[in-house]
């Protein structure tokens, strides 16, 4: 998935810091919703701002502006310089830089053939995500193993 570019303004994204990036994830997903309160707990730099993508009211405006359906199938990220947009497996490698406990991941993830299969399985993942963590009534399980 390319990265986009945007016009630059001069004004930060809504809620972030001078050089926090923006985290658009699924609220409404508790695979999701956990991956973000676990993100939170390791960014010990502040480098990230999270935001639910399904409150449409305030998400950045921005040209191209963002779609909501493409929000909800993969997490985006706008890095502090609001120029790019990383989406899926790019945005989880751009914070693996920013993650002093990912640190010894992040150069494996420029392997060749690291970032295709890295965006097939988040992809997958992405697909399956309300399968993989089942919750009804704000109540989660896990499936047990066959």
């Amino acid at each position: 998935m390319p990265v986009v570019a945007a016009r630059k303004t001069n004004a930060r994204l809504p809620g972030t810091r001078a050089r926090q990036a923006l985290v658009l994830y699924d609220g409404r997903c508790p695979l999701c919703i956990k991956t973000a309160e676990t993100l939170k707990l390791v960014d010990w730099l502040h480098a990230l701002h999270f935001q639910n993508a399904r409150d449409v009211a305030t998400l950045p405006q921005r040209e191209p502006p963002l779609e909501p359906d493409q929000l909800l199938q993969q997490m985006h990220l706008i890095a502090p310089d609001q120029e790019r947009v990383y989406r899926g497996f790019r945005a989880f490698r751009w914070m693996a830089w920013r993650l002093p406990v990912l640190w010894p991941l992040a150069p494996f993830l420029y392997f060749p053939g690291v970032p295709a299969l890295g965006q097939k399985v988040y992809l997958w993942i992405a697909r399956n995500r309300y399968r993989l963590v089942p919750c009804q009534d704000g109540v989660c399980h896990v499936p047990p193993r066959a």
